[in-house]
């Protein structure tokens, strides 16, 4: 049994699988490198190390880890251990999809039993297609018309229990050995912020769902509030799978006024199941423009925006506050990941693969997925792509969605004493305001890196210049 995004062993058809034909030999192979030029971030190695603890103890510590490339371990260990079958369930990125072809089709020639299985999508990319049977490029029609058109997602299968497990003894290499740790003590804050591992990803779901879904649709946009499951993390490495989530939500949640929160939770789960779809059909989303036409978009080359952006030091507070809870606790609340992306996008005018590439490295959900889509979404280059000339503004972001500035305090400590009237443009308020909030301008909290009105029209006028395009089937 070959784990890889799947670390549990309730729902792992890969895993009932391989039980069935036998003694069960359960192995993970670390292979840094899971694209072209792309290699794990360090968060997501950081939660990786833990992850694979639990499932270890679930494994009663039986579990084998190799360090490699998996076709040549895998060819190691059917020859010494005259493995008969090897089993796994799929994973959907580009390069992974092709070394897998590579390897199912190598062990086939010698007579192993080679069987994959989808145990992280609740829809297979191939099988949702337009009845001209071309891949949908708009999340709604995918969704609405194409996902919940088709067979219901399948019921979650039980838990692997009582089997018997294979360990070699011989094999010298640890978990430890993998190195997943940091050098440095950076993950400080991460460890007092997640549980990491199956038992915990099953109750943090059954805790959302019962207890903070209620407000889920309008909550979910207000960070202070407790409305979003961070579930991701646990869904990318899985340790929980969307079959779990799905049903057990719509079997456990009932709301008096409507499904309004469970269908908008249910559809975001589609919106991950999209972003998969669209790179399994667009293999270059990680690095290229779903649409051309923002080839000839005129990025600037800024080095010093770029670096007050990542380290939370642009003269926003929501912005800043938002990058700050990126680094410290490899997370960042949806709707200020969107004002984040907006503003280096559109008000820094900087390359929105330079941010793909910072969370991809701070984010403990890193999901190649998910993390291109939502980044290409927000630069307007993407599918089903928000307008380009939809900018957010985070002076009135900040206000409507964290009024009271619970969260912006919390990250931007120097601000905590600045009236709310001020928070989000404390440019504005007086120096006696200033001076009794203990705030020093340009000292312990900078001024604005750019004006807002000026670098909008600035960006707008960039897209102007933009050649048009007449009809969506020419974006791709």
């Amino acid at each position: 049994m070959w784990f890889r995004q799947d670390l549990r062993i309730s729902d792992n058809p890969a895993l009932l699988s391989a039980i069935e034909n036998g003694v069960v030999m359960p192995i993970y192979i670390f292979e840094e490198q899971i694209g072209e030029n792309r290699k794990i971030g360090s968060a997501s190695k950081w939660w990786l190390h833990h992850s694979l603890d639990s499932l270890n103890k679930s494994l009663d510590n039986k579990l084998n880890f190799y360090q490699g490339e998996s076709k040549e371990i895998l060819e190691n260990l059917v020859e010494k251990f005259a493995i008969s079958g090897i089993f796994w369930n799929r994973c959907y990125e580009p390069l992974r999809i092709q070394k897998d072809r590579e390897i199912k089709s190598f062990f086939k020639q010698k007579n192993i039993i080679v069987q994959s299985f989808n145990g992280s999508l609740l829809w297979e990319p191939h099988e949702v297609l337009k009845s001209d049977q071309t891949p949908y490029k708009v999340f709604t029609p995918y969704y609405r018309k194409g996902c919940l058109q088709k067979t219901a997602p399948r019921k979650p299968l039980p838990k692997a229990e009582n089997f018997k497990i294979f360990h070699d003894e011989n094999n010298k290499i640890k978990l430890k050995n993998l190195q997943l740790l940091p050098t440095i003590n950076w993950d400080k804050t991460m460890q007092n912020y997640w549980q990491i591992g199956e038992d915990f990803a099953y109750k943090k779901m059954q805790n959302f769902v019962k207890n903070n879904l209620q407000n889920y649709k309008d909550g979910r946009n207000f960070p202070s509030q407790n409305n979003v499951s961070r579930l991701s993390p646990h869904l990318h490495f899985g340790e929980i799978s969307p079959h779990q989530i799905w049903h057990f939500a719509q079997e456990n949640y009932r709301e008096k006024t409507g499904e309004l929160n469970l269908d908008h939770f249910l559809s975001e789960l589609g919106w991950r199941e999209f972003s998969y779809y669209l790179l399994f059909h667009f293999p270059h989303l990680p690095d290229k423009n779903f649409q051309p036409r923002f080839d000839n978009f005129l990025w600037q080359k800024n080095e010093n925006f770029l670096q007050s952006w990542r380290k939370g030091q642009t003269g926003y507070p929501i912005v800043d506050a938002g990058m700050r809870e990126l680094w410290q606790t490899g997370q960042m609340h949806n709707r200020v990941r969107m004002i984040v992306g907006s503003f280096l996008v559109k008000n820094l005018l900087l390359d929105w693969r330079l941010g793909e590439k910072w969370f991809w490295d701070c984010l403990v959900d890193a999901d190649l997925a998910s993390n291109s889509a939502s980044w290409q979404w927000v630069a307007g280059s993407g599918a089903d792509a928000a307008p380009y000339f939809r900018i957010f503004n985070p002076i009135l972001q900040g206000e409507k969605f964290d009024p009271e500035g619970e969260y912006t305090r919390k990250f931007v400590p120097e601000l905590k004493n600045l009236p709310a009237k001020f928070l989000y443009k404390p440019w504005e308020a007086s120096t006696e305001i200033l001076l009794n909030s203990g705030v020093k301008l340009g000292e312990n909290y900078p001024h604005p890196i750019v004006k807002i009105d000026e670098s909008r029209d600035l960006a707008l006028s960039t897209f102007k210049a933009l050649p048009k395009i007449g009809d969506e089937d020419k974006l791709t």
